[in-house]
């Protein structure tokens, strides 16, 4: 559905766990001497996923992208098309002297619907799929810790289909596609009211 929404607007014109955090060296990303961290995250339509970060304390960047799949350099018409195994995801640098990795992963759950394997919200395909991509071991054991604590706590009957997986290549998504609630605010609140996000978002999380 996101993409004929697309397509006519543009005709038309987990709790935070603090069990630790890992070195900033040991998730380098090149800037600033290794100061900053990476986390990335696949949670749905990645225009849905960079605002919540945004808006957080020792969050730097977000960048929508792909990742996950065999394509190299895939473009957004091949990831939506399906096929290339790539999921929207969004590459989240930080600061880890101002925010953990738990801390994240709190804001990850709870703005996902982790019960749809192949699917979130009105999205279908496997590029939607949710799934968080760990860096170092350290992430690894958080996310098992938080997906666990998620499992124990949940309200929601259904069984947790988040996948989680090694960290692959991540190919930045087009231009127009980053910032762009920022970019085109009329247009994306008028996506995600059509798609029903937050109305599901309320249901599992209140």
């Amino acid at each position: 559905m996101k993409n004929m929404i697309v397509a006519s607007i543009l005709a038309f014109s987990a709790i935070v766990l603090i069990l630790g955090q890992a070195p900033a060296s040991s998730m380098d990303t090149g800037t600033s001497g290794g100061k900053y961290a990476k986390a990335t995250f696949a949670g749905g339509c990645f225009w849905c996923m960079e605002p919540p970060y945004d808006k957080l304390e020792g969050v730097i960047s977000t960048t929508s992208g792909y990742i996950g799949g065999h394509t190299v350099n895939p473009t957004y018409e091949e990831v939506s098309a399906g096929g290339t195994g790539h999921a929207e995801a969004i590459e989240v640098i930080y600061d880890p002297s101002k925010i953990t990795y738990a801390a994240l992963l709190e804001v990850y759950w709870k703005n996902i619907d982790p019960t749809t394997p192949d699917r979130q919200f009105c999205d279908h395909g496997d590029q939607y799929r949710p799934e968080i991509f760990y860096h170092t071991d350290e992430q690894r054991q958080l996310i098992d810790a938080s997906k666990k604590l998620i499992e124990e706590t949940k309200t929601f009957p259904e069984n947790i289909a988040t996948v989680i997986s090694a960290a692959t290549e991540f190919y930045p998504a087009e231009d127009y596609h980053q910032d762009y609630y920022q970019k085109n605010p009329l247009r994306y609140k008028f996506y995600r009211y059509s798609c029903g996000r937050d109305q599901r978002l309320k249901e599992l999380w209140g």
